[in-house]
């Protein structure tokens, strides 16, 4: 088996891109190489203009979900950005942006935040997955 493991992101929900964020370090702790590509409404949350904007929650959270994410947050629990950013300096991840899901939100590479790494196309991204596991979240 490869020590490479990819996640194409889709959702781009704070929950969703949290537990992405919380995977990729703990990965990227065990020395596994992440490949990360992000598509459409993930693609959306990375924006440099609302990285840090509050991306709601998946339906199925909840109030009661609500509730429990605010009280992690205030107990200090990292922001997804700031858990891929230590991700980052782990191990070897790399963030690529979908290049047709920047074109359906008419984006260029300058309106990305820095943590994102590039853009690619799909074809890229399963080159670099090379025969490791992908997941889709």
């Amino acid at each position: 088996m490869s020590d490479t493991i990819s996640f194409v992101l889709f959702s781009g929900t704070d929950d969703k891109l949290q537990a992405a964020a919380v995977m990729t370090a703990g990965a990227a702790a065990l020395g596994k190489r992440v490949n990360i590509f992000l598509q459409y409404w993930a693609l959306d949350a990375f924006r440099r203009d609302r990285i840090d904007a509050d991306h709601g929650l998946s339906p199925e959270a909840g109030p009661a979900g609500r509730a429990a994410v605010d009280a992690l947050r205030a107990a200090g629990q990292a922001s997804w950005k700031e858990t891929l950013g230590q991700a980052k300096e782990l191990g070897d991840v790399d963030i690529q942006a979908c290049s047709l899901s920047m074109d359906l939100l008419h984006l260029e590479e300058s309106d990305l935040d820095p943590i994102v790494d590039g853009v690619e196309g799909v074809t890229a991204f399963f080159l670099a997955a090379e025969d490791g596991e992908v997941v889709f979240i």
